[in-house]
């Protein structure tokens, strides 16, 4: 017997193997036990998701003769005879090869015959709006009253293309894209039913590039089957294998590439892509796979619950967790535009290899790109470089990279200033004159006090720990806090700092229920209520931008200049 495709001898016989539409299964159900079947059904859809499938359940089950609970029992002769197509009253028409006037009218004359051994005349029509306007309007009139022996089922990838007056007709039903989850369940059961191991991670790989389509999933498992050399002895499909019969790369290039492209390293980049282009890789598949590694970083920068929603082992999302407190989220969206523009053009492009080196000195050097999205990105980093509004040269403050005050020396000279604590400070001291003084202190010289104790032994030496014992007790509060640093102390105001591609982490930190839990554990070290004030790196600058010296003017100018590009920066006296 000649070798018949996965897709094609898995394909599913009643609803009930039908995977991914219970939604639309249920309800044909119902109506084949209840018997009211309409005369004219539309099954619209993405390719690979059943429509064909479940139309040919559908005809069979209207017909059959012993029907259970709705679905062809695939026994008795008219089932047998549609699947073995020996019997003509189910009909499959290709509407893009038989679209014209002329093709509507003959099927209008065949409609007049009644059935030769079922109940109805199925006439099955594929890609239905591929039928030319003239043909839609000789299908109508029969669409529309047609013979009680007659049934309709019109399928469509693309159903906005039909005639209103067509779809009114119809009763219709919309197939979903399978879920991952769903893909990998099928390929896994198919996969033991034949003999062959796979692992998880190229199913995962299988079930992405499958796009939702159950077909399009078995037809690269099926290639993936045919590379494995069963007569050697190997019946597993390997995560390796998948990547080469797909013709992408595996997730190590890919994070080399985002780290590549968060650091700015144009170099290496190219190199990269020289290096995949060697090795044979598909460019455009490549491409596909870098938007949806992007798309997993926006979507842990936006959402807490991210296991329900990104594909992937536990280990991998952990990776991407901590690539995506390296970039900000306006920077992440810029990139996935600019991808996005990038497979557009490659899907036609002879030499897609060009537009995706174009693109990668776009997404890296954004003074070559002047879309709105990376102006905005600019001027956002030059904004967190300057601490005041005016822009003018005597007011550019300097550059993140100037010393922050020394916490240790402001700290000691603030002890000068406080009291020492009395040792027994709950009684009375007896002076010379026989009166008493109370020597107890308020509750605000006790937290000056402390602090002047917890300023003597270091505060930044005790940092580590504190975020040792915050990471113990709420690991979330310390992803965000471990980015900020302790600037200095005053009064009972501990200053945290955070660099300036941490601004997300330290506008979330400031929430009242990270602030309240980390000033708790301060005070467990410290002894002492302290209020935590977060802040940006630029804040805590010492030098008045007015008195800075010219190198400093000199060094923001220049880097003004890498940012937005020589020709716009314009220095006014």
């Amino acid at each position: 017997m000649a070798y018949q495709a996965i897709y094609r001898k898995f394909r599913p016989k009643t609803f009930d193997e039908v995977l991914g539409q219970e939604h639309i299964t249920t309800i044909l159900k119902n109506q084949l036990k209840n018997d009211n079947i309409a005369h004219a059904y539309l099954f619209s859809g993405t390719r690979g998701t059943g429509k064909t499938s479940t139309a040919k359940i559908f005809a069979r089950a209207v017909n059959c003769t012993d029907n259970i609970d709705g679905n062809p029992c695939n026994n008795c002769e008219v089932c047998n005879g549609i699947l073995e197509e020996n019997i003509m009253d189910v009909v499959e028409m290709d509407a893009a090869s038989n679209n014209s006037v002329d093709d509507i009218r003959e099927l209008r004359e065949k409609v007049k015959y009644l059935p030769a051994k079922g109940r109805y005349k199925v006439y099955i029509i594929d890609e239905v709006h591929m039928l030319s306007k003239g043909a839609f309007n000789a299908l109508l009139k029969t669409l529309e009253e047609p013979p009680k022996h007659l049934l309709f089922i019109l399928a469509t990838t693309e159903p906005q293309r039909l005639p209103a007056t067509i779809l009114s007709r119809c009763q219709r039903f919309d197939f979903k894209r399978l879920t991952v989850d769903t893909l990998k369940t099928n390929m896994q059961n198919i996969c033991e039913e034949i003999g062959v191991n796979i692992e998880d991670k190229a199913m995962s790989l299988i079930a992405r590039n499958a796009d939702g389509a159950m077909r399009d999933a078995l037809s690269i498992l099926d290639q993936c089957i045919s590379f494995v050399d069963t007569s050697e002895g190997a019946n597993t499909i390997t995560y390796d294998y998948v990547t080469s019969v797909l013709g992408t790369v595996n997730n190590d290039t890919l994070f080399q590439m985002s780290d590549y492209i968060i650091s700015k390293n144009l170099d290496e980049g190219l190199k990269l892509i020289d290096y995949i282009m060697r090795q044979g890789r598909d460019i455009k598949q490549f491409v596909k796979e870098l938007i949806i590694h992007f798309r997993n970083i926006m979507i842990i920068k936006t959402t807490e619950d991210v296991y329900d929603i990104i594909d992937g082992t536990e280990e991998m999302i952990n990776m991407l967790k901590e690539q995506s407190q390296t970039i900000q989220l306006s920077e992440v969206i810029r990139i996935l535009n600019i991808l996005s523009d990038i497979e557009n053009k490659t899907k036609w492009a002879s030499h897609p290899r060009i537009y995706l080196e174009t693109g990668l000195v776009k997404i890296i050097t954004p003074q070559n790109d002047y879309t709105i999205e990376a102006l905005a990105q600019r001027i956002s980093t030059l904004e967190k470089m300057i601490g005041e509004n005016d822009f003018s040269k005597q007011n550019i403050s300097k550059p993140k990279e100037d010393k922050k005050p020394d916490p240790i020396k402001a700290m000691d000279t603030k002890k000068e200033e406080i009291p020492k604590k009395v040792k027994d400070e709950d009684k009375d001291i007896e002076l010379d004159n026989g009166d008493k003084r109370d020597t107890r202190v308020s509750e605000d010289e006790k937290v000056q006090n402390s602090i002047s104790e917890v300023n003597g032994e270091g505060i930044i030496n005790m940092w580590p720990q504190i975020l040792k014992q915050v990471k113990k007790k709420r690991i979330t509060t310390h992803a965000l806090l471990m980015e900020g640093k302790p600037a200095y102390v005053e009064g009972n105001v501990l200053t945290v700092a955070f660099d300036e591609q941490f601004g997300i982490h330290k506008e979330a930190i400031n929430k009242k229920e990270h602030r309240t839990f980390i000033e708790d554990v301060v005070k467990q070290f410290v002894g002492a209520d302290i209020k935590i004030n977060f802040v940006m790196a630029y804040e805590v600058s010492t030098k008045d931008p007015k008195t800075g010296t010219e190198d400093d003017v000199e060094k923001m100018i220049n880097k003004a200049k890498d940012i937005f590009g020589e020709d716009i920066v314009k220095i006014e006296e």
